[in-house]
């Protein structure tokens, strides 16, 4: 095989034929257009768009996925859409190729979603001439916006590369940036597009500490009104195939039939073994019947497609007992379903999965009921 042996990989009028060039220069592929009338050039009967054989294996890959690498900012038609809140950190990129993978596997596309802070609101008011405030004001505004565009563009060029190299799968993307809180931004946005679910990235146990106040992740598991999937930087889990045992949190109400619906919607066609896990408290005595077991009975009689266990945790250590229960059962997702709290509630009376995100590095499902 000669490396430098030109192959045609397209045949188009020459309008798309040059369309075609600068795509594909633009993605690091030389071309050169050959006229098909060699005999008379003047009278084309097309244009051959030829390459070099050893950019055969990557011209592909961008020619299948043409409509994500030429209108990768532009918005997806399809109404199954993921939300990825990016800050382009290390987290925010492994909740990327979790997406992705999710994404391929339902048939989504996926919508990268970047707030950024007024330097005016998030800084301290100047006291100068009203007339070069306004200034100030104006510029540090479009200074913010145009580094959040810049740290886009960026981080869009690294996904389409991931895609070219094979390394994530092509799924169709776009882009958001808006001005706003990031957990006000992400409900916001969620409540205009109507997403299938929100995947966030989150940060390492050992580096979660630095984030117990006012971290964007658990401000969204507590507000949110959609799934929400929240994937720790330092977890295993790469793809929704690689989910099977499931710790499912259950408040021993109607909402756990809703939520656990719903999950298994989210996950359909997964081979899944789900743990039911009630907190209990120490004084309550029900003669040896456990409450739990009623919801365990309606799982087996309505999803026996699926595996069901039931297990009590002691309400008061909620975060040792769990520890406790996570090296045997190997658990790849914990799902949880969440009640929407007031700010005071929150503050002063943290929902578990609140309280989980802090203290366990294992990705999280959470459902609003």
């Amino acid at each position: 095989m000669s490396e430098d042996r030109l192959i045609t990989v397209a045949i188009h009028t020459y309008e798309k034929a040059v369309m075609l060039k600068s795509l594909l220069e633009s993605e690091g592929v030389p071309v050169v257009l050959h006229n098909v009338n060699l005999d008379q050039p003047i009278v084309s009967s097309g244009i051959r768009v030829r390459i070099k054989e050893k950019d055969l294996p990557l011209a592909l890959r961008i020619i299948e996925n043409i409509d994500i690498f030429s209108n990768a900012n532009k918005s997806p038609k399809s109404p199954q859409e993921i939300i990825v809140p990016i800050d382009f950190s290390d987290s925010s990129l492994y909740a990327t190729r979790f997406a992705f993978n999710y994404a391929k596997s339902y048939n989504h596309s996926i919508v990268f979603l970047h707030s950024y802070l007024d330097p005016f609101l998030s800084g301290g008011i100047q006291l100068s001439n009203s007339k070069d405030f306004d200034l100030d004001i104006t510029d540090s505004r479009e200074k913010a916006q145009a580094q959040a565009e810049e740290d886009m563009d960026k981080f869009c060029s690294e996904i389409k590369h991931l895609i070219k190299i094979g390394d994530i799968p092509p799924i169709k993307f776009s882009s958001e940036i808006r001005e706003g809180v990031p957990e006000d931004v992400i409900n916001s946005y969620a409540k205009q597009i109507h997403p299938t679910s929100i995947i966030m990235g989150t940060r390492g146990y050992g580096k979660k500490e630095k984030e117990l106040i006012g971290s964007v992740t658990a401000e969204v598991l507590d507000t949110c009104r959609y799934p929400v999937f929240s994937i720790p930087e330092d977890a295993p889990l790469r793809a929704i195939s690689d989910v099977r045992n499931i710790a499912f949190i259950c408040n021993l109400d109607q909402d756990d039939i809703l939520a656990i619906d719903a999950i298994l919607r989210l996950l359909d066609g997964q081979k899944l073994n789900i743990t039911l896990i009630f907190f209990k408290d120490r004084k309550i005595n029900f003669n040896n019947i456990r409450p739990i077991d009623g919801l365990l009975n309606y799982c087996l009689t309505n999803y026996p497609q699926y595996q069901f266990k039931a297990q009590e945790l002691l309400l008061k250590n909620i975060t040792f007992d769990f520890k406790q229960l996570l090296a045997p059962n190997n658990f790849s997702l914990i799902a949880i379903p969440n009640k929407k709290k007031n700010i005071i509630a929150r503050l002063f009376n943290p929902s578990i999965a609140h309280r989980l995100l802090f203290n366990v590095d294992i990705p999280m499902m959470v459902i609003p009921v």
